[in-house]
């Protein structure tokens, strides 16, 4: 591919969510989430609510997805939920089309940046896994920064980046993605096939709903430059 002039770029960093965005994850996440309850005797979240909390940092969505448990327990189903996720850890995908559409945007010349409630072990971990690491520029994970919708990820993104808000994109399946974006003053891009169905991402402010990353790809293609 021809690398897309500066000049000609509507956005120079494009910033993407992990789980449900990037990684086809958001079962996995659920049923750890569950199977943490199981094991610790309390009730489970419904797949409605366990799903809800998704991008958050994981003591923020443990917080909201079981929010009967007693502070006692709270760092067994943490340890609970961490041992379920390592085990299926491996066996988790990227959505098909993700990597050729990072390294066409890469190859374009764009800024690659991702913005996570990931651990920052669980994202590398995950980005050596599946061998695309050198493809973005910035991480930021929840656990070295704020939690979203806290914009604090992407304004540091922004500065390490030296890349101004106006000219970043966020990607994400969540309104905890849109709502970040849209407390960072970035332009935010929801897609349909992750946590959050399109009636609770309508919410939320973004400038259009994807439902596909075969869509997503058609979209950047005719958005990204002016």
């Amino acid at each position: 591919m021809t690398e897309v002039k500066k000049l000609d770029r509507r956005y120079d960093l494009v910033v993407w969510d992990w789980d449900g965005t990037i990684m086809d994850s958001t079962p996995t996440i659920v049923y750890c989430i569950q199977q943490g309850c199981r094991d610790l005797g309390l009730k489970e979240p419904d797949d409605s609510l366990a799903s809800s909390v998704i991008g958050l940092g994981i003591h923020d969505s443990l917080r909201r997805a079981v929010p009967w448990i007693e502070p006692a327990h709270f760092p067994k189903l943490t340890e609970r939920f961490r041992y379920h996720y390592l085990a299926k850890d491996h066996e988790l995908h990227l959505f098909s089309g993700i990597r050729e559409l990072l390294e066409g945007l890469r190859a374009d010349g764009y800024l690659l940046g991702v913005a996570t409630g990931k651990s920052r072990v669980g994202l590398d971990r995950s980005l050596g896994f599946h061998d695309i690491g050198h493809l973005f520029h910035e991480t930021r994970t929840a656990d070295e920064s704020f939690s979203k919708p806290h914009p604090g990820m992407l304004l540091e993104l922004s500065d390490a980046t030296q890349v101004p808000v106006r000219r970043m994109l966020m990607i994400g399946d969540t309104t905890h993605d849109l709502d970040m974006a849209s407390n960072a003053g970035v332009d935010a891009v929801a897609v349909t096939y992750g946590a959050h169905p399109p009636d609770t991402l309508k919410t939320s402010k973004s400038l259009i709903h994807v439902d596909s990353v075969r869509q997503l790809d058609q979209w950047l293609k005719e958005n990204l430059t002016v």
